[in-house]
């Protein structure tokens, strides 16, 4: 017979080995690329010193000439305050007490809700990996009653549960809005809850994931943004934390090896990883196809397969901005966590737990992380690129 003290060890001793394995290497293959590490964590916080330039103390001399004065590695200090981030199941009690008497059933129940959660950790993780830690979704441009036109729909899908923000002042118009229906031709969203008066979301307005403005984790897009500070740094007072960036409108081997190249001759960072938006990998592929070049694929740890670019895998990522392209060290990224991946326990130890004043059951796991660029100035991004 199921009870919930047999779910709570389901979940403890076999699903959370199944479903960690998954959130850290089948998100996307960038992210499984990165090294995940608890060095560097102090407290809540992540703080690593980061070497920059080279040691000064080599030279040449004469034979009974002075010695070369030492000269010491570059040292700067990264610190990241370490992310919160929680994926949470909800199963009724009406469900488990049907399938009590049926062990069988009440693990495909479990494995439903799993499932589900993996997918929109994947989603989730996958978006947050290539942004600046904002969080946010897309800006509108009008609205009328619960429909939302904003300018772009790559980062949002139906079910998702959304704050509605006004950047100027941080302050949330719409607090836990479900996303009912997204328009991805004429990029229109419909918002669920209480109908919204016209005229009370300003364009450019922000879409965030409920609750999460400012507190996603420290993804690409924050390396090769405009921020001033990047780790805790100031960008003008350390110019090696500035990425190289470059402009084509066809991706072509040219481009693609000046950015290969430029990272070797630079800093002597060996790029190992491409990966652009879909329309900029067409647009390669076109540029393949009309110089009659052959297009070699090869194959990836957990089954994605990629073009080669000298050897250098190419993958297009649905997160990854539109006209945009980033050649990359992957070695030169880590994930700094307090822990992997956890059930969030009660004081009895328990999993699975009742939401106060409903016939529900909720589960949440969680991992306290952040994502670091050792060398920022070792990767390299293309821009403008025209999409196919």
């Amino acid at each position: 017979m199921v009870t919930m003290t047999s779910a709570d060890n389901a979940l403890k001793t076999y699903y959370l080995g199944v479903v960690a394995e998954q959130l850290n290497t089948a998100v996307n293959p960038l992210l499984a690329r990165f090294e995940q590490t608890t060095r560097d964590v102090w407290g809540k916080e992540i703080r690593k010193l980061a070497t920059y330039g080279i040691n000064g103390g080599i030279g040449a001399g004469s034979e009974v000439g002075d010695l070369p004065t030492p000269g010491g590695n570059n040292y700067a200090q990264f610190v990241l305050t370490l992310k919160n981030l929680y994926g949470t199941i909800e199963i009724s009690d009406k469900a488990i007490r049907a399938s009590a008497h049926n062990s069988g059933a009440f693990l495909s129940l479990l494995e439903a809700e799993m499932e589900g959660l993996i997918k929109a950790a994947k989603f989730n993780f996958g978006r947050m990996l290539y942004g600046d830690g904002s969080g946010v979704l897309c800006t509108t441009t009008s609205q009328s009653g619960n429909s939302i036109v904003v300018n772009n729909v790559k980062n949002i899908t139906e079910g998702m549960i959304v704050d509605v923000i006004d950047p100027s002042t941080g302050d949330i118009l719409f607090a836990g809005r479900k996303l009912l229906e997204v328009g991805r031709d004429n990029k229109i969203v419909y918002l669920g809850g209480d109908t919204i008066s016209t005229g009370s979301i300003p364009t450019g307005s922000i879409l965030t994931v409920q609750n999460s403005y400012n507190m996603e984790i420290t993804g690409i897009g924050a390396i090769f943004g405009d921020s001033r500070t990047l780790y805790g740094l100031q960008r003008s007072d350390n110019p090696w934390l500035k990425p190289y960036t470059k402009t084509a409108t066809t991706v072509n081997d040219i481009a693609l090896q000046n950015c290969v190249d430029h990272l070797e001759d630079t800093v002597g960072s060996t790029a190992n990883f491409i990966v652009c938006s879909s329309g900029v990998k067409r647009n390669y592929q076109d540029y393949m196809s009309t110089n009659r070049s052959n297009i070699d694929i090869m194959n990836l740890t957990g089954g994605c397969k990629a073009l080669s670019f000298g050897g250098i895998p190419l993958i297009s990522d649905r997160f990854v901005p539109q006209g945009t392209l980033y050649v990359l060290n992957t070695d030169d990224f880590h994930i700094h966590q307090l822990c992997d991946w956890r059930w969030l326990e009660d004081d009895n130890g328990r999993v699975l737990k009742q939401v106060a004043g409903k016939p529900v059951y909720t589960a949440t796991l969680v991992k306290y992380a952040d994502l670091i660029c050792d060398r920022p100035i070792g990767q390299a991004r293309i821009t403008g690129v025209n999409e196919k």
